[in-house]
């Protein structure tokens, strides 16, 4: 999945930024400096924050995490819906 995706509504940028970052919270190794890996992934998303959206949800969220205080953060998942599957790619293009 990529962040730079077109998301059709700010509700779409909002959930690929949140499945984006779970996504990267998975796949980053158990013995990882996480407070090195967020404010390096924070410095690879600065140039796309401002003009995509789901970058910035995930910015926001990779901040969130950064501050200091163990406290749960919400982090839904999109709900499940039809989204046009292969015609909707196609019209993209």
């Amino acid at each position: 999945m990529t962040l730079q995706s077109r998301a059709e509504t700010p509700e779409r940028a909002r959930e690929l930024g949140r499945l984006g970052f779970l996504q990267w919270m998975m796949f980053l190794r158990s013995d990882a400096n996480y407070p090195h890996e967020a404010n390096r992934a924070l410095a690879m998303a600065a140039p796309f924050e401002t003009t995509d959206p789901a970058v910035a949800v995930f910015t926001g969220l990779v901040r969130q995490s950064l501050d200091g205080r163990a406290h749960p953060m919400a982090v839904p998942l999109p709900r499940p819906r039809r989204r046009g599957g292969a015609r909707a790619r196609r019209e993209l293009l």
